[in-house]
């Protein structure tokens, strides 16, 4: 081959090889997600960085479709839930960083500046959340350790609890209002006097097989611990279902979505049959643990 040759083929070369170049680029990084957002992390990943929510935040793997709810439901409200930029550290209630990255994605939901939103009650928060969400203010009620029954209804009408050794009982103490600012007081005094052991004495057990999103695995205790499904999906050849976590823990913290330890980083989901134990980053389940609010 004469110089003259090669330089006449060299710019055609270069072209070729930008070309490819280019294709390979779209396909890695503008290529679509099964349920149609962008793989933005980095191919084969199930994290779409730029998701704002955990619906748009977190693809399904090949072969999966999320399961329909009502658009007024738990489950399509969970699924919506704000979630803070990806790579945000967990935080705890005072300001400090959990140094054990057991997360895949923070809730963009404060947490208050006392040690009080911990395992069980971020449950009760995400639960809580959806009902005034709703305006279903008669619905929401948790139980304290000591069977005491706070319902939000009565707090709304200006009654508060007081609180004396291992009793409780209400005291009209304030003008009825069910703003915002009074409904979080009313959870905060939930999260100092209910727990793991309080929740799975008022939550129903669920089979396997029947689990929604909004259902919990549960050990009541102490200790204890609690995480509640934020989403799920179902193969649409198999029936196989899988679904995602959150937690918050001791101290409080954020409620965060978790790791699945049994997975490679950037696939979160687990798979409902899990076998005898359900292992998540930092707790063991089983499946007689798996609860469900009561309405």
């Amino acid at each position: 081959m004469n110089k003259t040759t090669l330089k006449s083929i060299i710019p055609v070369l270069l072209v070729l090889i930008a070309a490819i170049l280019s294709q390979n680029y779209i396909c890695m990084n503008s290529g679509s997600g099964l349920n149609g957002g962008p793989l933005a992390v980095r191919q084969n990943s199930l994290i779409n960085s730029e998701g704002s929510t955990i619906e748009e935040r977190f693809l399904v793997p090949e072969g999966f479709k999320r399961i329909e709810y009502p658009a007024d439901s738990f489950g399509a409200y969970l699924r919506k839930l704000p979630l803070k930029p990806h790579g945000s550290p967990v935080r705890y209630y005072n300001g400090g960083i959990k140094k054990r990255e057991v997360h895949e994605a923070v809730i963009d939901l404060d947490i208050g500046n006392r040690d009080l939103q911990q395992c069980a009650d971020a449950a009760i928060r995400l639960r809580a959340e959806y009902l005034y969400s709703q305006g279903l203010f008669a619905k929401i009620h948790f139980n304290f350790t000591n069977g005491f029954r706070a319902d939000y209804a009565k707090w709304a009408e200006g009654n508060r609890i007081k609180v004396e050794g291992n009793e409780a009982r209400w005291v009209k103490q304030a003008e009825g209002s069910n703003d915002y600012a009074s409904f979080r007081k009313y959870l905060d005094l939930v999260f100092a006097y209910a727990g793991t052991l309080s929740l799975s004495q008022e939550t129903k057990p669920v089979l396997p097989g029947e689990l929604e999103t909004g259902d919990v695995f549960l050990q009541g205790g102490s200790p204890g611990h609690c995480v509640i499904v934020v989403d799920m999906a179902e193969n649409t050849v198999t029936g196989d279902k899988i679904f995602l976590l959150a937690q918050s823990y001791m101290p409080a913290q954020d409620i965060h979505v978790l790791k699945n330890p049994e997975h490679d980083a950037g696939d979160p989901w687990y798979e409902l049959d899990f076998g005898e134990r359900l292992r998540t980053p930092e707790w063991e389940f089983s499946e007689e643990h798996i609860k469900r609010f009561a309405e």
